[in-house]
């Protein structure tokens, strides 16, 4: 007698299925304010990438999000400094909600809400998107890591800018997810400072791609897509940083030897500021400087931040300090709001 899926699923515990992307629009739906937001912030990010709009581009917040009160404090913080200095630099808030781990760890709000190995991912997902929705309410736009295929779906249309990490840039299901995002990419060099496999996505994901995803109905589907117009380079730095003119001038020949759009996005922390997150406000002075010596290349940079410096360790929600990273250390409000403040003041001396 047959034994039907004997060798089939053979670790796979359990499965559940969750609520299709469509059923959580109409349960969290994206706010006329906030749907301005989204598209009004696109369209400036991609002036921005063709050179029309030479503001900076600035993503900055928490390393990832954990608590959402903090969160909506930080933006309401954020949201104030981003009116004040947008005549020379355009902010964008990082809303990370999923983490890639080197071996294992906490994977972000979206798979672990509670922080308790619970796997919420429904939770996750109404969580994250009610987020979005009061940020682009405020008319704060959201950059976040495409990292999941499939959460897009679910968030992507609150999204304003989406960036490919480093572990996932050489990825070929990135590269095709990235050709189907309605946002500008940014794709990190890998983790030993290598470009070519940041060219290779560019390249990949400018181009149109079919592929298996899923449908707002979440059935499984053949997708097909257009490929991506607003592909960037983010220098991140590797075995050593690579902020510096010399790399930045590399990167960029590069990317022109490719025929690829030179536009470039520092991130000021990761390797670049050596993991130490109070270096990057001179990561960020830096490079401000060489925008300020006509550096056309450089079209954003990225900055880890949150209401209190450094990090600590995951632990039980009531344990944890308000505020303070439980991933990446991070450059507290104060050092955030200085370090752009006194870049906007620089730039503004250009601009005049």
């Amino acid at each position: 007698m047959p034994f039907p899926n004997a060798f089939e699923n053979l670790n796979v515990l359990s499965q559940q299925t969750l609520l299709p992307p469509s059923a959580l629009h109409d349960a969290v739906p994206a706010s006329e304010r906030a749907t301005r937001t989204v598209s009004s912030a696109r369209k400036t990010l991609g002036n921005i990438l063709r050179g029309t709009d030479h503001r900076l581009l600035v993503v900055v917040g928490p390393c990832s999000i954990h608590d959402i009160s903090a969160a909506m404090a930080y933006a309401q913080r954020l949201k104030a400094l981003a009116d004040e200095v947008s005549d020379v630099l355009f902010i964008v808030m990082r809303v990370y909600f999923e983490k890639p781990r080197t071996t294992v760890g906490w994977k972000g709000l979206i798979n672990d809400p509670r922080m308790d190995d619970s796997f919420r991912i429904e939770d996750g997902l109404h969580i994250a998107r009610k987020l979005l929705v009061d940020l682009n309410d405020m008319g704060l736009p959201c950059g976040t890591e495409a990292l999941d295929p499939i959460t897009p779906q679910y968030l992507g249309d609150l999204i304003a800018w989406s960036a490919i990490g480093a572990r996932t840039t050489e990825s070929q299901t990135h590269r095709e997810l990235a050709s189907g995002l309605s946002s500008p990419v940014g794709f990190k060099n890998g983790t030993d400072g290598n470009l070519d496999v940041a060219v290779n996505a560019m390249l990949s994901a400018a181009q149109r791609h079919a592929f298996l995803g899923i449908n707002e109905h979440g059935q499984v589907a053949l997708t097909h897509t257009r490929g991506n117009a607003f592909v960037h380079l983010i220098l991140r730095g590797g075995s050593v940083p690579n902020y510096d003119s010399v790399s930045v001038a590399q990167a960029a020949d590069e990317l022109a030897a490719a025929k690829l759009p030179v536009n470039i996005v520092v991130d000021c922390s990761h390797a670049n500021s050596r993991k130490n997150h109070n270096l990057q406000s001179l990561v960020l002075k830096d490079v401000v400087g060489q925008v300020m010596d006509g550096n056309r290349a450089i079209k954003g940079v990225m900055l880890e931040s949150n209401l209190f410096e450094g990090n600590q360790k995951l632990g039980k929600p009531e344990d944890l300090k308000y505020g303070v990273s439980i991933t990446d250390a991070c450059l507290s409000w104060e050092a955030t709001e200085a370090g752009l403040r006194e870049a906007a003041e620089r730039l503004r001396t250009q601009a005049h």
